[in-house]
């Protein structure tokens, strides 16, 4: 079923990761600051069944249509367990760093990390940037609903040395970056059968393209935080050495989030200290 093992990142549990397969994952929403008791209000007049993971998180059974019941982006946001759990990381850089705070999440996506950075501290000097303007544009229309206003985005491609980067400083620099999406396979485990194994060294060298040309953009003492939801240790671990090697950057912390006992996503992440 996964004839993968020998390319897992250390610590996945290989038989675990395929009974997953057969399991549909969970929905998961992260409660924004001051949203709770409205929403748990709301979910009440609802009758439906959900759990409260912890202060912020709350998971439902994948057929629900939270949309129905909450206003998503202003009250909360759906995003993945592990996905919320990677807020720990940012809190804590966040947290470390006692003056104006630039961060740049430099392949945003659909804006969910940044909500969540934002969510951690609203004074922060938030960049975007994406490698197209629709997706900055669908991130806009996302910024809307959740009221994030002051912002700056630009489009790039990361992967491209010739790019040009506006004048660009940041304190911390957060790079969800693209990947196999190996972690999320549960949510969709038709990718077992179309996967090719190729594409996992072709993600690998693509993470290095970006990783090379966001770091040197990083302050002294700033926070390069690396993030994949991928299980594969190319894309991983081996990410890591290559940004050690390549810039002597301090890991802070490194860690697989495994999602395959929660009925979510795994994903892996690490903090580097630009010294």
């Amino acid at each position: 079923m996964f004839p993968w093992k020998d390319e897992l990142s250390e610590g996945i549990d290989q038989e675990k990761l395929c009974e997953s397969f057969f399991v549909q994952p969970d929905v998961f929403v992260r409660v924004r600051p001051g949203k709770r008791e409205v929403i748990l209000k709301k979910l009440q007049i609802a009758d439906c069944r959900f759990e409260i993971l912890n202060e912020n998180c709350i998971s439902f059974a994948n057929a629900i249509k939270l949309e129905d019941i909450l206003d998503i982006d202003e009250e909360a946001v759906i995003q993945d367990y592990n996905s919320q759990q990677t807020g720990h990381f940012f809190k804590s850089e966040i947290s470390d760093l006692k003056s104006k705070i630039r961060v740049w999440d430099c392949c945003a996506g659909s804006g969910g990390k940044s909500i969540m950075a934002y969510d951690i501290d609203p004074n922060i000097e938030l960049t975007v940037s994406d490698i197209r303007e629709s997706i900055l544009a669908n991130l806009k229309k996302r910024f809307q609903r959740a009221h994030i206003t002051n912002y700056k985005s630009f489009v790039v491609d990361l992967t491209s040395k010739r790019s040009e980067i506006p004048n660009l400083k940041s304190e911390i620099t957060i790079c969800d970056a693209p990947c196999t999406g190996s972690g999320t396979w549960s949510r969709t485990p038709e990718q077992l059968y179309f996967f090719d194994e190729k594409k996992i060294e072709e993600y690998s060298k693509l993470q290095k393209e970006i990783v090379s040309n966001a770091i040197p953009l990083l302050q002294p003492g700033g926070a390069f935080i690396y993030i994949t939801c991928s299980v594969f240790k190319k894309e991983n671990e081996e990410v890591v050495e290559f940004i050690k090697q390549k810039f002597q950057l301090q890991v802070k912390q490194m860690e697989v989030l495994k999602g395959y006992d929660k009925k979510a996503d795994s994903m892996f992440v690490a903090v580097f200290e630009k010294l």
